[in-house]
Order: C-alpha cells, then structure tokens, then sequence
C-alpha cells in the first residue's frame, strides 16, 4: 500500500478509508495476502483526490464513479451532477462573502484600548445570526426586550 499512496500522492489511512466506504475497490491479494494494486487504483486515486480539489464531496465522487463503473455513463449526465456541485460553491461564494463583511464589520469597530468592553466580543454576543437574513418579527422583539448580560 506504501507504493500506492506514494504514486497517487494519497496517505495510506485514506486509501484504508476509501475501500472501507467503497470509493476504492477492494484490490486482489497475492498467495501470500499482500494487496496488489494495478494502474487503475492509481487513476481512481487521481480521479477522488482531483475531484476533493475541486470540492466534492465523497458522495458526488461515489456518484460520478457509479457512473463511471457503471460504463453507462454520458456526458450529460456527468455535466448534471457538475453544474449543481457549481451551484453548491456559488452558494458558498455568497455565504463566505456575507462572512467577510460581518467579520470585517467587526474588525474595523475594534480601537484595541484596555477597556472591559470589546466590539467584536459584543457583536459575538449579538442575538442575530450572519449567515441567515432577518429573523422574525416575534424573534426580533423578543431579543430586544431580553437583555443577554455578558459574563465579566
């Protein structure tokens, strides 16, 4: 298994997972019972750890190997499963980018003095959530009449 994840460029406890979960077919066993892996074990590691590059996730790759070892495949149907992985990260864009301003929002409120009270710890504290858009009414009037006291 050592070679393997040498000529892959994958360690070998994820190589172990990847055929404990299916990703990786189980390679044949030499009379003795050492694994012997062929090529196609080591473009199958290319191709998983390729697609980890690019963000998806185990499940697509188990997917798109289905596919793959299927010999059923087409084109549209990998561009599918790629245009929503796509759609997945633009999300994450727009998420991340929220993110960036909250942070930099909180950042920028920091002078740094000496004193007890802290922007950013106090924004930590903030009863709204970043990611999400606005609360409901009831939630939004139920955070301004309760007072959340910081621990001193």
């Amino acid at each position: 298994m050592g070679a393997l994840s040498e000529r892959s460029e994958v360690n070998i406890e994820t190589i172990r997972y990847y055929e404990k979960i299916g990703i990786m077919p189980a390679p044949a066993r030499s009379a003795a019972g050492y694994r012997i892996y062929g090529v196609e074990h080591v473009r199958r590691l290319h191709f998983v750890r390729r697609g980890r590059e690019l963000g998806f996730s185990l499940d697509e790759l188990r997917n798109l190997l289905r596919l793959v070892d299927g010999h059923a495949f087409t084109c549209a149907e990998v561009n599918a499963l790629t245009v929503e992985h796509l759609r997945d990260i633009r999300r994450k864009i727009v998420d991340l980018q929220r993110l960036e301003r909250a942070m930099s929002d909180m950042a920028a409120q920091c002078k740094g003095d000496q004193v007890p009270e802290c922007p950013i710890i106090d924004a930590l504290f903030e009863m709204r959530s970043v990611a999400g858009g606005a609360r409901p009414a009831r939630a939004r009037r139920r955070a301004e009449v309760t007072k959340v006291a910081r621990p001193a």
